[in-house]
């Protein structure tokens, strides 16, 4: 792969003379300055090859972080506004990048500052507050049939994390694990992650709402959704926080036991083709490829993606705050999804699950999306 052409400023924003700079220090420098602008990061980013525009790349985002922070740009410039809620934070860039780049760090301080105050959009507002009211998120999951909160958390058993929007908007998922993890308990009074707010310009908050839920699970906590368990490992270190997918694996292959007897899916007689849509947060940023892909594997003929590893463009709130490049992100997925003969097509995370039920919808496709536990869970004997 070859670098991408050099850029010059000019083409991420408009720039103030330099009489005006004043530095801002909004950005932590040693993050920034990792960034050589190699290019690399242009093939690989979703925006990017949607547009060929270089302010929708990694590159022009650093580019602009870089001219903000050094007070080349007015806080307030609308390409800045406008890019800090373009990029899908997917992380991907991450992966191939030679410097080692932080971006999905460096996304959420240039959120924490140009999303504040007036400048917030809306809907991600609203959701930041939503998430805070713990009651309503527990009523909201009892109301909706999740699996029920057993009490006080025991340290000796893994923990079962129930979703802030998982158990109401899909109540089955956390239902369907207590029948893999039966030795699992759901502890009561658990608050959001605090995933949400890191992505929506409220890292510090985020933090604080982490290290809460970290302390009413003491111990192993199991999520089903991919964005909530990579931004809790990465608070509370991965040792502590897993996947289901990389924990059911990593148990089953320890114990074999433990596995419950599964049976190989068919449809209309012939084995089950079951293709993979990443989380992009559980593959770029925790590094989790294999073990959906084994578990799959167990109990029907998976198909891989060309778009597998590529983001939904659900990411978050990004749907709702720019669904023209969400659908258009998505698209070939779909295709490949019909191109495929997809019976079902899995999913590791709430918004990913909405994302892909709303595009199969859309294009009138026969897959059906189902969470991974939602799929093994049917091949469990009758």
């Amino acid at each position: 792969m070859t670098a991408a052409p050099e850029h010059s400023d000019a083409e991420a924003g408009s720039t103030l003379t330099d009489s005006a700079l004043k530095p801002r220090g909004i950005f932590d420098p040693d993050l920034l300055a990792a960034c050589i602008s190699c290019g690399f990061c242009l093939p690989v980013c979703p925006t990017y090859a949607q547009t060929k525009a270089e302010a929708d790349s990694p590159r022009g985002r650093i580019t602009l972080m870089r001219a903000l922070d050094e007070g080349r740009l007015d806080v307030d410039d609308s390409t800045l506004q406008e890019q800090a809620g373009r990029c899908l934070g997917c992380r991907r860039c991450e992966t191939v990048c030679p410097a080692g780049v932080k971006y999905g760090e460096l996304l959420e301080q240039w959120r924490d500052h140009q999303w504040r105050g007036r400048h917030t959009p809306p809907v991600a507002a609203a959701l930041r507050a939503g998430v805070r009211v713990t009651p309503a998120l527990t009523a909201g999951g009892l109301v909706r049939g999740a699996a029920r909160p057993t009490g006080a958390a025991d340290p000796q058993r893994p923990h079962l994390m129930l979703g802030c929007l998982e158990r109401s908007l899909f109540p089955k998922v956390s239902k369907a694990v207590l029948k893999f993890l039966p030795d699992a308990d759901v502890p009561a009074g658990q608050g959001c992650c605090g995933a949400l707010h890191a992505h929506n310009g409220g890292s510090v908050e985020a933090a604080e709402m982490a290290q809460r839920l970290g302390a009413t699970m003491p111990g192993t906590i199991v999520s089903t959704s991919g964005g909530c368990a990579a931004y809790l490992a990465h608070q509370l270190g991965h040792e502590r926080v897993k996947e289901i997918s990389e924990f059911l694996l990593a148990r089953w292959e320890a114990d074999p036991g433990s596995m419950p007897s599964l049976r190989r899916l068919t449809v209309d007689g012939r084995p089950a083709r079951v293709g993979l849509k990443d989380s992009c947060q559980l593959r770029n940023g925790l590094g989790v490829i294999q073990p959906p892909r084994a578990l799959i594997a167990k109990v029907a003929d998976y198909v891989e993606l060309p778009s597998a590893g590529v983001c939904c463009g659900g990411a978050g709130t990004y749907s709702m705050l720019q669904p023209e490049m969400s659908k258009a992100v998505l698209d070939p997925t779909l295709v490949q999804a019909r191109e495929a003969d997809l019976d079902y097509l899995v999913a590791l995370n709430v918004v990913c699950t909405r994302q892909l039920q709303a595009g199969v919808k859309r294009a009138r496709l026969r897959v059906k999306v189902v969470h991974l536990v939602e799929l093994l869970e049917l091949a469990l004997p009758d």
